[in-house]
């Protein structure tokens, strides 16, 4: 079975406008491809040019990549920087007063720091820390609501050199348990809780449960920062508070030299089974990711740009396009407590209008809740402050990004679909907003400078149309350097012996229309056997979500004695969850809509609906919970990561 088949059709293509085009960093396709020939020409150096543009060094670098131990590459590594003075101080010259956080708390409470602000702020918080014994090459987990302060201790770390590792609010005290061991972090930095859609989460009392759960002597202290003011267990040996650690702290903190090379931060993946795996970013080779994507993808423009990213920190996207992305190009930026729905469905857009954001980056998971609830909400509000749209963490369904077009952008909005995970640090495949026609549901073409493919299990090359391994074939300076004291498996995981070694894998299943043009298919272990024929799931789904009954979908096999595997659908309706004879006539018109849109092939063989998924509270829908479900099995992984445990019930 060398190739995935791809059953979804999209013709509707949406050339930039000319207006958009004219302004635009990279003008015109021609440019687009210019800058694909340069690096094609002269990879190394194409890169060592971007290297020297965007980033300030303290030494700059004479080497450019070292491949002799390949895959653990090395870029610019004789070269020093530091990523907090590229992100703060070298903008105090020129624009110290202006704002660089505008911060929206949950209750509406809104918040501007300046970058003189921040850098004052980033500095006694990084004395702080040295105060508490924390040296460079020291691990920091950082366990925070979406706040400046979770920015700031971000900064604050890669300022002194300790590594931060930032665990999103919304996991488990076994989760973060499994973090702080594996990290054998010195120092936790969380808060009593946070605001979240009107309730109140506790943080601290997680931290507290993690640290009894044993092997943690290796944490010193836990500075917790005072949000909430609920009762939380204090622990005087141990404990400290934020406003505590900075006080008479001076506002100033010389950044540290830095190697290119050392590590920034690490971020874990998959802790939801097997160990978590601390996927390592250097500093420099990050950084340049963070800084070119948000120039060419975003079309940066720091002097009227308002950039809003609704990622929590916890994620790779909070990190790049919230802590190090936009402050490094200088510019100013949302930070939002909430989530979308509270108060009411049209928080997101009203934000829009208040804070005249022009660029918004949200996920379709967002995108399509959004529309279930309150499709009809974003022409209440002044959204033509918009310039440019953008998706990520999932491919995007064609329906979803035609409402997104033309209800949010008011069919003006370029959207830039991006693909990219946290092991790339950056983006990958998306479009240059000013340079390439898109496609609803294509994240389009390659940037300029990664090389990706699309290959068999033996890694031969496929043709247009059909699918397999997505594939990056030269690395990259913003790929993952290595795993966190494991480097057998980041081997293993990522450049696999069957693709030579030195291509990386990166889990997807995606193909190429005969235009070029990349659409993901899902994950690899999502692919389905259905007689003989291997579908991708993102594709299932998306032709259900094109009926205009349906909010959300997500597919998931289970073991069939004839096909190999069935399909199980499980749908979301933009009204109230069917029940009996409403319930089989719904799921009828829905498997023939999917035989007419698709094949029958396609057709699922169950239908369940729900009153939504089960997510994690980024969004995320659990779709190993959904393949237990489907087979009817006992839930026995751990779900306490859920949004909504209760849906699971429902959908059984």
């Amino acid at each position: 079975m060398s190739h995935i088949e791809s059953v979804l059709h999209e013709n509707r293509v949406f050339p930039p406008g000319s207006a958009f085009v004219a302004q635009a960093n990279v003008s015109g396709l021609a440019a687009y491809q210019e800058l694909c020939a340069q690096a094609a020409t002269d990879y190394e150096g194409y890169w060592a040019d971007l290297a020297r543009q965007h980033i300030s060094w303290e030494t700059p670098f004479t080497r450019i990549l070292d491949e002799t131990n390949a895959p653990f590459y090395r870029w610019f590594d004789d070269g020093y920087l530091n990523v907090s003075y590229n992100c703060i101080d070298r903008h105090l010259a020129t624009q110290a007063d202006k704002t660089a956080l505008i911060f929206e708390a949950d209750d509406g409470a809104v918040t501007h720091i300046t970058y003189q602000q921040l850098h004052d702020r980033v500095c006694a918080f990084a004395n702080a820390l040295i105060a508490q014994g924390v040296v460079k090459g020291d691990r920091v987990v950082i366990y925070m609501p979406m706040s400046a302060e979770a920015v700031i201790a971000m900064q604050a770390c890669a300022r002194i050199g300790a590594i931060h590792s930032v665990v999103f609010g919304g996991f488990s005290a076994k989760s973060l348990h499994e973090r702080i061991v594996d990290a054998q972090a010195k120092l936790v930095i969380t808060a009593d809780g946070g605001l979240r859609g009107g309730r109140t989460i506790a943080l601290k009392a997680a931290v507290d449960d993690a640290l009894a759960l044993g092997g943690t002597q290796c944490v010193h202290r836990v500075i917790v920062y005072q949000r909430t003011g609920q009762a939380i267990a204090w622990h005087e040996a141990r404990d400290l508070w934020w406003h505590d650690s900075v006080a008479g702290m001076a506002n100033t903190c010389e950044p540290a030299r830095m190697n290119a090379e050392d590590p920034l931060f690490i971020l874990y993946t998959s802790g939801s089974t097997g160990t978590p795996k601390g996927v390592q970013h250097s500093s420099a080779g990050y950084l340049l990711g963070a800084m070119t994507t948000m120039h060419r993808v975003f079309d940066a423009k720091p002097d009227t740009d308002v950039f809003w990213c609704t990622a929590d920190v916890g994620w790779i996207t909070g990190h790049t396009y919230v802590a190090y992305g936009p402050l490094a190009m200088g510019m100013t930026q949302v930070i939002f407590e909430g989530i979308p729905t509270y108060p009411d469905a049209g928080r997101f857009w009203k934000m829009i209008q208040d804070h005249r954001v022009t660029t918004f980056y949200t996920a379709p998971t967002a995108i399509r809740s959004l529309i279930k609830l309150g499709g009809h909400l974003p022409a209440r509000y002044d959204l033509s402050s918009l310039r440019l749209l953008g998706s990520v963490g999932e491919p995007i369904n064609p329906e979803a990004w035609m409402w997104y077009h033309q209800v949010v952008g008011q069919s003006r909005c370029p959207i830039v679909d991006t693909w990219w995970q946290t092991e790339t640090g950056s983006h990958v495949i998306a479009p240059l907003p000013g340079a390439i026609t898109t496609k609803p549901g294509s994240c389009t073409l390659p940037l300029p400078g990664i090389m990706t493919d699309i290959v068999n299990e033996t890694g031969e090359s496929l043709a247009f149309g059909q699918g397999g391994n997505l594939v990056i074939t030269r690395p990259f300076p913003s790929l993952l350097r290595t795993l966190w004291n494991n480097p057998e498996r980041y081997v293993k995981s990522y450049f696999p012996e069957d693709l030579g070694g030195k291509i990386y894998l990166a889990g997807d299943s995606a193909q190429r229309d005969n235009d070029g043009y990349y659409w993901i298919m899902g994950r690899i272990d999502d692919v389905l056997n259905v007689s003989g024929h291997r579908l991708g799931t993102m594709e299932i789904e998306s032709a259900l979500v094109a009926h205009p009954l349906v909010a959300e979908a997500a597919i998931v096999g289970r073991p069939h004695d004839i096909k190999g595997e069935a399909i199980v659908a499980f749908v979301v309706l933009k009204s109230e969850r069917p029940q009996g004879d409403a319930a089989k006539a719904i799921s009828d018109t829905l498997r023939s809509w999917v035989a007419q849109e698709i094949g029958a092939i396609a057709k699922p063989d169950e239908i369940r609906f729900g009153d939504n998924l089960p997510k994690t509270r980024s969004g995320k829908i659990m779709r190993r919970l959904l393949r237990t479900l489907a087979k009817g099995e006992t839930i026995t992984q751990d779900i306490s990561t859920l949004e909504n445990p209760a849906i699971l019930e429902q959908l059984k």
